[in-house]
């Protein structure tokens, strides 16, 4: 079950979901009434994603609700902001240098996102206090020495929680990136994740 939160603080050149971000749209719930809804679906899972979750109001309030049912509750988070949510998993998308939107709307938003984009202290501190993952979206090869430089920085990364996602909105632009994407995974150890919803459904609202 999905839990998608509309608002960002960050404006991605690339964002798959511009209606949580460029032009957030979508109704108010309650956490009684979320909690509800999610009822309904037959599963123990619970992914809350955005836009940004972490700026929702009553995310602690409804992260806290959520588990006291014994849901195992994923957040998907850029890791700009920290609450002290409950959840059994962290997936932070750190944002890299080819998120900023420097031509997009005449670079209106390029240097707020360029300036909130990555926050070393807020990733850390998730990764202190939760079980984690580091999920980076990569467009070049280039993107690789960057990654390597934010690991650096943070030190102690497990690599195995280090997921790397190719750029990409249809299955032809995915496979263009697939092979040397896969093949510098395996030189620096880490995990490649497909967008499985891309390849079943294609780029759709709803999957």
């Amino acid at each position: 079950m999905f839990i998608r939160t509309s608002g960002c603080n960050l404006r991605c050149v690339w964002c798959d979901t511009p209606y949580t971000s460029w032009r957030p749209e979508g109704k108010e719930w309650i956490p009684s009434e979320i909690l509800a809804e999610v009822k309904r679906y037959p599963t123990s899972f619970v992914v809350i994603t955005g836009g940004e979750p972490l700026l929702a109001p009553e995310i602690v309030e409804l992260t806290a609700k959520l588990k006291k049912k014994d849901y195992h509750i994923t957040i998907e988070t850029a890791a700009t902001v920290f609450k002290p949510v409950t959840c059994n998993l962290v997936s932070m998308s750190p944002k890299l240098s080819n998120s900023t939107p420097w031509k997009r709307e005449k670079g209106k938003f390029a240097r707020m996102h360029e300036g909130h984009r990555l926050n070393l202290p807020v990733i850390a501190k998730f990764m202190e206090h939760h079980d984690y993952q580091l999920k980076f979206v990569v467009e070049n090869k280039k993107d690789f020495s960057e990654i390597e430089e934010i690991l650096e920085k943070l030190r102690n990364v497990d690599r195995d929680r280090v997921l790397i996602m190719a750029q990409g909105r249809t299955k032809k632009e995915l496979h263009e990136r697939t092979l040397w994407i896969v093949d510098l995974c395996k030189k620096h150890g880490f995990r490649y994740t497909p967008r499985l919803q891309i390849e079943l459904y294609g780029n759709r609202r709803g999957t």
